[in-house]
């Protein structure tokens, strides 16, 4: 068996943002030197991890050259280069997730396909080339108001996905390939993540509920465990597991789900890496999802997956109107209540709507975490000097 601690062996991480940081906490528990390439000199990582290298994620040289000078890579983004990754995996080099996983994933429309060609439930959508496409479609009574439009490409934390309602929502849409999905009506937003090695063992962790902003489309609050029948969660947590088994996926996948108003479980979309949705984990967690995301790609053991108490994130975004250096507001009337502890990103500037840390509740009591989590998200205000 390799010996990944103490020793030569240096694990690569493309993207060096606040997750990055997250699993450095991990490899520094484990003494695995950790390498790390983003193109921001000042990302969340530069400063903690063993090697720091400056390059665009999307630049074939950059990520090919980075990928030779370790002996297994990961991701903490999933936009990177791919023709990079597959001449890598090529040449001998272990990568996970796997190359061909992140080329299903990295579009929309690929992903929709993969669920419809494997039996996975999931929203009636149609795909676009460009905008003028979708609007002929709707003009041609093919589509109807309102609908979801999602960039095939590069889009995270709600950032390329709107509601359009009407024909101004639709006039402002930008002019990039897209999918539309029917707008379901659901009760709830679901997340489960499912960890798995090379051995093939898989575990997976409870379902959370996810509570997102009206207007931002970004999460707001995620509860641990979600507060649905436990006939609904089994459900969530075999679908999730099946989407897992068709990728023959090996390392983190949080799976992003909708539960109908008649209990159907829909999946929405997925993440090839440690996600907002398991942050809870850190505190509440007997394995955490960074740490589980360590040995799933080391093909170590997988951890205990059970919570060890209610858990509750709240995430702490910048707030409207404010830009430049962040002010943490109130934090110390936050650090003075019992179970909340926070999580502060390592990014110098806030700007409205940017993920700057994030706050877990832990408490014997679900409905009690989630009393605090909104006093916490009421009193901490994240604005600039």
């Amino acid at each position: 068996m390799i010996n990944y601690f103490s020793s030569d062996f240096k694990l690569g991480i493309l993207g060096g943002g606040q997750l990055g940081r997250m699993l450095l906490a991990e490899t520094q528990k484990l003494d695995i030197h950790t390498s790390i390439l983003d193109n921001n000199k000042n990302a969340p990582c530069a400063k903690i991890c063993n090697t720091f290298v400056v390059g665009d994620l999307l630049d074939f040289d950059a990520v090919y050259n980075f990928g030779k000078t370790v002996n297994l890579l990961t991701i903490e983004i999933e936009n990177v280069n791919l023709d990079a990754l597959d001449k890598l995996e090529e040449e001998g080099l272990s990568i996970y997730p796997k190359p061909k996983n992140l080329r299903i994933i990295q579009s929309k429309a690929k992903q929709k396909n993969f669920y419809i060609d494997n039996q996975i439930p999931t929203a009636a959508f149609s795909h676009y080339a460009y905008l003028e496409e979708l609007k002929h479609s709707y003009e041609n009574d093919i589509i109807s108001f309102p609908f979801v439009w999602k960039a095939a490409r590069f889009g995270y934390d709600g950032t390329g996905v709107k509601i359009v309602r009407n024909n101004k929502d639709l006039e402002n849409l930008p002019n990039v390939e897209c999918i539309t999905e029917k707008l379901i009506p659901f009760k709830n937003e679901l997340a489960v993540i499912v960890a798995r090695n090379k051995a093939g063992e898989t575990k997976t962790y409870p379902v959370v509920e996810m509570e997102f902003h009206p207007e931002e489309n970004q999460v707001e609050y995620v509860i641990c465990p979600a507060r649905i029948d436990f006939k609904v969660a089994e459900k969530a947590r075999e679908l999730a597991l099946k989407v897992v088994s068709k990728l023959d996926f090996i390392g983190l996948l949080a799976v992003e789900m909708f539960q109908t108003e008649d209990d159907k479980i829909l999946v929405n979309e997925v993440a090839p890496r440690p996600h907002n949705s398991g942050h809870y984990s850190i505190e509440a967690s007997y394995t955490n999802q960074f740490e589980q995301h360590l040995r799933s790609i080391l093909n170590l053991p997988l951890g205990n997956t059970n919570s060890k108490v209610a858990g509750i994130m709240v995430n702490l975004v910048g707030e409207e109107g404010f830009s430049g250096d962040v002010v943490y507001q109130n934090i110390e009337e936050i650090l003075k209540i019992d179970g909340v502890t926070p999580h502060i990103y390592g990014k110098k500037e806030t700007r409205p709507f940017r993920k700057m840390g994030h706050v877990t509740i832990i408490n014997a009591d679900i409905d009690k975490a989630r009393e605090i989590a909104q006093k916490v998200k009421e009193t901490i205000r994240v604005i600039s000097k």
